[in-house]
């Protein structure tokens, strides 16, 4: 499950679209103060999902061919290869030219209620089930699950609490460098995209696969 989770965080921490719209908002006016509410809305509604998994399970792993353990396996196996597809769909297709999404013209009048909504629409909603699925399997009558989890939000957030630490400590180097990385994203945002979405979906389908075989 560590293993499992440490991917899922990484493919979510490194994700193009909510890390773009989090510096857009650290550019703004009030910019420290929109990316908190992004980066705790954010938090949040990854915790939410790992919470309502642990109620779900009452903190204990089905037990091994079990109806629920079976179903969170085939869950992954349905994430993992609709990722796949996903990441090749995007590969194959021709390339199109991304302008800037029409919300970001108006960024600099955002409220923090605002932002806080842009970080539930921005969450990785495939990759967040597929993190789900796996904390189906967490104990939390052991101390190294609980890590686990924990660990797994934070990592997910990564990227955002860096910037946010950064752009409070160095306003205005962040400012600077996190425009630049910023246009470096938008750049390269269909091969990151596709690179993460195949990646992971392959890791997904064939761990679930195997599962689902022994």
């Amino acid at each position: 499950m560590v293993l499992d989770l440490l991917v899922i965080g990484t493919a979510v921490t490194l994700g193009p679209l909510h890390n773009s719209a989090f510096i857009l908002l650290l550019s703004a006016p009030r910019g420290i103060r929109l990316g908190l509410a992004f980066l705790l809305s954010w938090l949040a509604n990854l915790s939410v999902v790992i919470v309502c998994v642990m109620l779900l399970t009452g903190g204990q792993p089905p037990a091994h061919r079990s109806a629920p353990s079976t179903a969170a396996v085939a869950a992954e196996l349905a994430i993992g290869v609709a990722l796949v597809l996903y990441g090749a769909r995007r590969h194959l297709r021709p390339p199109r030219p991304h302008g800037p999404p029409r919300w970001a013209a108006r960024i600099d009048n955002a409220s923090p209620a605002t932002a806080a909504g842009l970080a539930w629409l921005l969450q990785p909603w495939a990759l967040v089930g597929a993190g789900a699925a796996i904390a189906v399997d967490a104990d939390l009558s052991t101390p190294a699950d609980w890590l686990a989890l924990t660990g797994y939000c934070l990592l997910a957030s990564l990227t955002l609490v860096v910037m946010e630490l950064y752009a409070r400590r160095a306003p205005t180097a962040a400012h600077t460098r996190l425009n630049a990385l910023r246009t470096r994203l938008e750049h390269h945002q269909e091969q990151l995209i596709t690179a993460l979405s195949l990646l992971t979906g392959l890791w997904l389908t064939a761990r679930s696969t195997y599962d689902l075989l022994t």
